[in-house]
């Protein structure tokens, strides 16, 4: 959409021309069902591969001056604390639903892929416009994927990560020829403007990631590690009746530091890989304090764990696609680069995987 700046990204090899997509369906279409039903068999696949990837925000950019003001304290403190120096806030009549359509769009340009190649389309968010319907069917109408599969996922902020695990089972086991992960989040809308732990750190924006069969050209998506625990204690929760997010910042960062850490060795040693063998570490955007603390607590070289978040803030479930696209238009995702991606969410959830970059 026109009111949305789009976080371009380009992939290193184009896509072959996408076949036209049909529906992989159980039993025969019945007469006068909705679209175009096709049975065929279930094909089995080589490891599922990202073959574009794309972000948007909205186009109001705030700098953590004008939060500063709002709350009385000193802009310092938040880039202190947080640091994030400036984010992208949506307008009141901005919707979700618009925003992860733009991130879509630039994903399925980056792969060179039309939206007819698209059954599958999952939407990862705990803010849609709506209590219902979802967003991921009005996402599905609004870039033109007729038809098809579309729901949305739940898991705060490893959301994007939990999508992309779902979107390659999908596509390894044949069940789907083309997926759309996208991870987007209007967090705006559902924190207290007067509440110093979560105003100055929480942001608005979308990203996306198109999943494919292999042998086509792309990223390898390797297994991806998922975790939860319940969070009795209500660390972090936002309830019906007041619809806005509250966290106890000290217990969620010792959690956030501990999995993240725990689920990164975890993951490497899956993939059959020490950590100085990984060569990005491309982490949800919590907190820039958070970042650090993973980062020295694994020996990692502060260059190779991305940060995004100075500029972007804390966008949930769009954290993790938005920082990938920023790595690379910074030149920092090589061909061949191995890239591990993790997240840590309220619930709690919380998982890690490795990606081979191409």
């Amino acid at each position: 959409m026109a009111r949305f700046a789009s976080v371009r990204a380009r992939m290193a090899a184009p896509m072959r021309a996408a076949r036209r997509r049909s529906l992989i369906a159980r039993g025969v279409p019945r007469a006068g069902a909705i679209g175009s039903v096709t049975r065929r068999p279930l094909r089995r696949s080589l490891p599922a591969r990202i073959a574009g990837i794309g972000a948007a925000v909205p186009a109001r950019a705030v700098p953590s001056s004008e939060i500063a003001e709002r709350l009385g304290v000193d802009e310092r403190w938040i880039v202190t604390r947080t640091g994030v120096r400036s984010r992208y806030l949506a307008d009141a009549d901005d919707s979700l639903a618009e925003l992860a359509a733009a991130a879509a769009r630039a994903a399925l340009a980056d792969a060179g892929l039309e939206a007819a190649a698209i059954d599958l389309v999952l939407v990862a968010t705990m803010a849609a416009d709506d209590l219902t319907p979802n967003a991921a069917p009005l996402v599905a109408g609004l870039i033109g994927a007729e038809g098809a599969g579309a729901f949305d996922i739940g898991a705060a902020c490893t959301g994007f990560l939990s999508a992309l695990a779902s979107a390659a089972g999908m596509v390894e086991s044949g069940r789907s020829q083309g997926a759309l992960v996208i991870g987007a989040d209007l967090l705006s809308r559902l924190t207290d403007p007067g509440d110093r732990g979560t105003a100055a750190l929480f942001a608005d924006g979308a990203g996306a990631a198109v999943v494919v069969p292999g042998p086509r050209p792309g990223a390898e998506i390797g297994s991806i590690l998922l975790s939860s625990t319940p969070d009795e204690q209500r660390i972090v929760h936002a309830t019906h009746d007041q619809r806005k997010i509250r966290m106890q910042g000290q217990e969620t960062f010792r959690l956030a530091v501990q999995q993240m850490s725990e689920v990164t060795v975890a993951a490497a040693e899956q993939a059959g890989l020490r950590l100085d063998e990984i060569d990005l570490f491309v982490y949800h955007q919590a907190n820039a304090r958070i970042l650090r603390a993973v980062g020295e607590r694994l020996g990692l070289p502060s260059e190779r764990v991305v940060q995004s978040i100075d500029r972007y803030g804390n966008t949930s479930s769009a954290t993790i696609p938005i920082a990938l696209c920023d790595a690379r238009d910074r030149g920092l995702l090589k061909p061949g680069a191995k890239v591990l991606v993790g997240a840590f969410g309220a619930g709690f959830t919380w998982g890690a995987g490795v990606i081979e970059w191409a």
